[in-house]
């Protein structure tokens, strides 16, 4: 992370410059999990920026599973910043402080995942971290790198407030022929298992609770896949997957 004071702006002004940016399957922000590891096969690839993309930087980072990532809410800038917010766990009907709250909405919209490490490579000068189990957005702007510590990082007597885990039963997620067809032949194409994340995704009910009750179709993005999918029985049946050009 470059930090330096920012002297023009006065003493307690810093400015922070990316070390990486992320190249996502999550081409918008609905669809993308409300907490990361809840998709594992929710995959990205981190590059790193000029002068941070040397190999020496991330040497002995490969012996760990884990990763913490320091990042920014680029696209929630323009919204701007709230003292209080409606967390999905409490059905976006009750209001809590922003620091009580994982919500993109912060004062310096500074986010932090810890996702797996699943290789370090070079393709030709640059280099590449792959990822899984992501929350992020594509193109989001990384500040730090750190390694997921198990021994001081998981503590085991920590309680979650009002954030606590699902037990009910994950959400029914059935394909079309058409979809699922769709599905084999870009898993054929590309290597990317579409089918099984879009499945990781409905099964955790990506509506907002504004939209729980409504019975339209609903869509999202997954890298240049446009996903149409629609409320069915005690699940989600998906219909279509189309192909879009992405910025």
């Amino acid at each position: 992370m470059h930090l330096e004071p920012d002297g023009s702006a006065g003493p307690d002004i810093w400015t922070i410059f990316p070390i990486a940016r992320i190249h996502s399957c999550f081409s918008e922000k609905f669809g993308i999990p409300r907490q990361p590891g809840l998709a594992a096969k929710a995959t990205a690839r981190m590059e790193m920026l000029p002068p941070y993309d040397r190999s020496e930087m991330v040497r002995g980072l490969e012996k760990f599973s884990h990763i913490w990532i320091h990042f920014l809410f680029h696209d929630a800038i323009t919204e701007g910043w709230k003292p209080t917010v409606r967390p999905p766990w409490l059905g976006g009907r009750k209001r809590v402080g922003v620091f009580a709250s994982r919500s993109p909405h912060r004062p310096n919209f500074i986010g932090l995942s810890v996702v797996r490490l699943l290789g370090i490579h070079l393709e030709g000068k640059r280099l590449f971290l792959e990822l899984a189990g992501v929350d992020f957005l594509d193109q989001t702007p990384v500040f730090d790198i750190k390694p997921y510590l198990p021994y001081s990082d998981r503590i085991i007597e920590a309680t979650g407030g009002y954030a606590v885990e699902p037990k009910g039963a994950a959400a029914e997620v059935e394909f079309s022929d058409e979809a699922l067809a769709f599905c084999l032949a870009y898993r054929q194409e590309k290597g990317r298992d579409l089918s099984g994340l879009i499945r990781e995704i409905l099964q955790q009910d990506p509506r907002p609770a504004s939209q729980k009750g409504d019975g339209r179709n609903f869509g999202m993005l997954l890298w240049d896949i446009n996903v149409r999918w629609q409320v069915s029985g005690r699940g989600f049946l998906v219909l279509t997957c189309e192909s879009v050009r992405v910025r």
